[in-house]
């Protein structure tokens, strides 16, 4: 019965965090804090939103061997803190992952270019870090949810924000989408609007425009009956563009899960929702 109430307790939690409401106290009361170490508030730019937190495993992963993931969250561009996405890190290194999770600047402040610019700067960081953190630099993926995982997309498959940084998709050893919009012109929700400049917003602004033969190894998972972002048009699609290029991907939608639950599934107390942990952690070790 304790477990259970604790089940739903961290169930709402989570709920509340990626809804845009207040729940970190309760999270970090129900998420462990025993399985990774790692700085907190590191810098990779000059913005005060340029900030980032390192969870490295506490479980025995091999120095300079272990897999690294730079997570990105959703809040539809325009909200959102690094912190709320404790229980991402925690999960990822208790699975012998180094995770990054970072913050980047948020709509209205700055339109797509800018919150693209941070998150390929943060990506820089983690590459250029990832040795001294104990990862293998050629191990290297992106990963999001909703709103992050068009930021994760648009690194792995557009080569414009990375080339000023000197780097290449080519550098990522595979990357990750949950519920992420990948394809969504017209574009209807007011607050997107702003961030992508409606109506003059081109179409090259989509991932799946860059669709081409030489993407990074790809793992898309979705809520089959999503709702906020639908999962035929931008995860189905998507795959399928990708994998007529001859890509390898591994695209998957789940019964029972929404929009939120997506991410939730990734909290290791509520991992019975969707396999969802399970399977990201499998693709990352592969």
């Amino acid at each position: 019965m304790n477990r259970r109430l604790g089940l739903m307790g961290i169930g709402s939690a989570i709920t509340a965090l990626v809804s845009g409401c207040s729940g970190a106290q309760l999270l970090d009361h129900l998420v462990a804090h025993d399985t990774y170490h790692g700085p907190t508030g590191v810098p990779y730019g000059d913005d005060p939103r340029h900030l980032l937190d390192v969870y490295q495993p506490d479980t025995g992963t091999a120095l300079g061997n272990a897999p690294v993931v730079l997570f990105f969250y959703g809040g539809n561009w325009t909200r959102g803190e690094r912190a709320e996405y404790r229980f991402v890190g925690e999960a990822l290194a208790a699975n012998g992952i180094i995770a990054v999770v970072a913050d980047y600047r948020l709509s209205p402040h700055v339109h797509y270019d800018g919150f693209l610019g941070d998150c390929a700067l943060a990506l820089q960081w983690t590459l250029s870090h990832a040795a001294s953190l104990g990862g293998d630099p050629a191990r290297v993926m992106v990963m999001g949810h909703s709103a992050g995982a068009y930021n994760a997309a648009m690194l792995a498959l557009d080569p414009r924000w990375l080339a000023p940084l000197g780097l290449t998709p080519s550098r990522l050893a595979g990357w990750i989408g949950l519920a992420g919009p990948y394809d969504f012109l017209p574009i209807g929700d007011p607050e997107v609007r702003v961030a992508f400049g409606w109506p003059q917003t081109p179409a090259n602004s989509q991932p799946i425009f860059y669709a081409n033969a030489k993407a990074p190894r790809t793992l898309l998972l979705a809520a089959r009956n999503d709702t906020v972002v639908d999962a035929q048009r931008n995860t189905v699609g998507l795959a399928n563009r990708l994998r007529a290029w001859g890509n390898e991907v591994d695209m998957r939608l789940f019964d029972n899960i929404g929009h939120v639950t997506t991410v939730a599934a990734l909290a290791r107390p509520l991992d019975w929702i969707a396999p969802i942990l399970s399977t990201v952690v499998a693709f990352v070790r592969k």
